[in-house]
């Protein structure tokens, strides 16, 4: 089985839908998608998502599932320096890396900021939706790997955002989200593929072939969208917070 994770365009938050950039990168996606095997399309209810998937429905003359567990991940955490409300995937390098239990998959949740807005029961949402959507498929989890109940070589699209993608990663890799969503960046419309290996009969464990993949912004001359982003000198007129 081969899962397809493709982050939204270019994202007009305050109308949850895409700017006109956004536009652009959905329909070189959906260029980029037209002639690749996809067997089932699985998106979140929001509207940015929505409007990606839309072009490449279009193009594949398919349609989609909506799931409410694929909608950003919501759990505003609180700025233990401010005070104020904060996504988890934001906080400052100085600031999470100084945190042991933010490294474990089993501990990141337990942190007092993280414990006192219970983040982990959104996480847990997360995770039951992606294990039930794989069992669909012929894939149940059983411990840290996937029983290959009916193995097959189906291809599942989802569209979705950022924060959701880092946490259905930790938990098909066995990684903390906080080291995702601090190291990693997928930019509007990358694909991440992760692939499943099935080297002993009935015993798989997903493997990522490619994250964030933007080849088809590149290929349409489309420069990737900073979104996700932060300055790559303190001294840039980039975001810093």
């Amino acid at each position: 089985m081969k899962l397809l994770i493709i982050r939204h365009g270019d994202p007009d938050y305050e109308h949850d839908s895409l700017t006109e950039k956004g536009r652009r990168e959905a329909e070189l996606l959906a260029d980029r998608l037209v002639n690749e095997k996809i067997d089932y399309y699985y998106l979140s209810p929001l509207g940015r998502a929505q409007a990606t998937a839309e072009y490449t429905l279009r193009a594949k003359n398919a349609t989609g599932e909506t799931c409410p567990w694929l909608r950003e991940f919501h759990a505003p955490i609180i700025d233990e320096n401010t005070g104020e409300e904060r996504i988890p995937w934001d906080q400052l390098p100085a600031c999470w890396t100084a945190k042991e239990e933010y490294y474990s998959k089993d501990l990141w949740h337990t942190v007092p900021a993280m414990d006192k807005a219970n983040v982990i029961s959104e996480a847990e949402r997360v995770y039951s939706g992606i294990d039930v959507i794989l069992e669909r498929h012929g894939y149940k989890r059983e411990g840290n790997i996937y029983r290959a109940v009916t193995p097959n070589r189906d291809t599942i699209a989802l569209f979705c955002h950022f924060g959701v993608e880092c946490v259905m990663l930790g938990h098909l890799l066995g990684i903390s989200p906080v080291v995702l969503w601090h190291g990693l960046c997928a930019a509007p419309t990358s694909v991440t593929v992760l692939t499943t290996e099935e080297r002993r009969e009935g015993i798989a464990y997903f493997r990522m072939n490619t994250f964030g993949d933007t080849g088809h912004l590149y290929a349409g001359g489309e420069p990737p969208a900073f979104a996700a982003r932060f300055c790559e000198t303190f001294d840039s007129d980039e975001r810093h917070d």
